[in-house]
């Protein structure tokens, strides 16, 4: 009789653990199911994509290992694995949300300096267009460049609008592309001059 007892206990004991081993650490997943949106809504995908990339590769491994051990028979299931591959995710996820704010920041003070440069161009671009040579069969070529720097003038507008609504990233590139304008038309006028007093 005793032994039986002592064999029921023992039963009863391995049943119990089985049983807590058999549960998935779902405040574990879920911590870490946030930090990865948390980094995808701070803009992680534009800011930081590698550590984002790292981020959705771990929840991967995570879910695959959740996986592996739903398809086990539940008294052979362990989370253990599952639970350190949820705490690397969420330190993955928690990564890629920093790098992303810090990437965001870098683009900002990118996304400034190019508008302000792009400024600053247009305004030499204009100054240079006003001194450029006029004679016959300029007008034309005179009308082009006044309208490439209204193009770049109107970009500009384009990068600010973008820098207002955060997307820095498209606001440094719309501003390098009115400095481009900008930049050609210098260049253009410049080497008008340059041909005019050649003639002389």
């Amino acid at each position: 009789m005793r032994q039986k007892w002592f064999v029921a206990m023992l039963l009863v004991g391995f049943g119990v653990v089985a049983a807590g081993c058999a549960s998935p650490p779902q405040a574990d997943v879920d911590a870490a199911k946030a930090a990865l949106q948390q980094a995808t809504s701070a803009g992680a995908s534009e800011y930081a994509a590698d550590s984002l990339k790292a981020a959705q590769d771990a929840d991967a491994a995570l879910e695959a290992e959740l996986k592996a051990q739903q398809d086990k028979f539940s008294m052979f299931r362990s989370y253990s694995k599952a639970t350190e591959l949820a705490a690397a995710a969420k330190l993955a996820g928690e990564k890629a949300q920093q790098d992303a704010a810090a990437g965001k920041e870098a683009a900002k003070t990118a996304a400034t300096g190019a508008i302000d440069e792009a400024k600053s161009m247009l305004t030499q671009a204009q100054e240079m267009l006003s001194k450029a040579p006029k004679g016959k069969g300029t007008a034309a070529d005179l009308e082009a460049l006044k309208t490439d720097l209204t193009g770049a003038e109107s970009t500009i507008g384009e990068a600010e609008t973008a820098f207002t609504a955060e997307r820095y990233l498209d606001a440094k590139a719309k501003a390098e592309a009115a400095k481009t304008a900008a930049g050609n038309v210098t260049a253009a006028v410049e080497a008008a001059i340059a041909a005019k007093k050649g003639k002389k």
